[in-house]
């Protein structure tokens, strides 16, 4: 096989991915030292989809689908196909074709950086999608690219194994090493959000460290308050 192809790599654990898949991408964000959130562009087609998975990487020339061909054959079910599509939005990567045989396969959802089409389908199909928008023009599929191997994604590096959560706020990439030291944070962190949320309702909205940022930042002497 091509050196551009990586065939054999290690992926996060199943067991890890569904713990993972029951926390927010922000909740896994902030854990994660406010790393490893995609740019903003790649989005969800529909504010309810989610996905959680290992990540299969390809590289793609702007506006060329043939090595994503040559991934959703090799991936493994509940992969997810993480795209580095160049950011380019003059053709559509993907349709509702591939979209189906990706669902058939067991793919667990795209992440790309590009476009995709037929967004009404995919919708209906009820198949996980985060793009850089959408374009009718199809694509070429003359020029090759690689799978498996790192790629930058929204100014993120991923290797194919690295855990990707994605849902209506966006995608988030966690190192697959780190996934696991990140599952006890992440649960204290919604416990903890979950507590300050129940203060508010009770009418505590004063944040304890609002004064001293402020004072720190200059924005306040020491013996100033709001």
């Amino acid at each position: 096989m091509t050196q551009d192809i990586v065939r054999d790599f290690d992926r996060v654990s199943p067991g890890l991915v569904r713990q993972a898949s029951e926390f927010q991408a922000a909740i896994l964000a902030d854990v994660n030292g406010r790393r490893g959130a995609l740019h903003g562009r790649i989005a969800a087609l529909r504010p309810r989809m989610k996905v959680a998975g290992p990540a299969l990487t390809v590289e793609v020339r702007p506006g060329d689908n043939l090595m994503i061909h040559a991934a959703m054959t090799l991936a493994k079910p509940g992969d997810v196909l993480v795209i580095d599509g160049k950011g380019d939005q003059t053709a559509a990567l993907m349709g509702t074709i591939m979209m189906t045989a990706c669902k058939q396969l067991g793919i667990a959802g795209v992440i790309i950086d590009g476009a995709v089409r037929d967004s009404l389908e995919i919708d209906e199909m009820d198949f996980p999608v985060w793009s850089y928008g959408t374009n009718p023009n199809g694509p070429t599929k003359n020029v090759p690219g690689r799978i498996g191997h790192p790629i930058s994604l929204g100014g993120v590096t991923v290797r194919s194994g690295d855990l990707v959560v994605a849902d209506a706020d966006g995608v988030f990439i966690g190192e697959r090493e780190r996934v696991a030291s990140l599952m006890p944070l992440a649960r204290k962190k919604v416990e903890d959000e979950s507590a300050r949320i129940t203060a508010i309702k009770k009418g505590n909205t004063a944040s304890s460290w609002l004064l001293p940022a402020l004072r720190a930042a200059g924005v306040l002497k020491e013996e100033e308050s709001l």
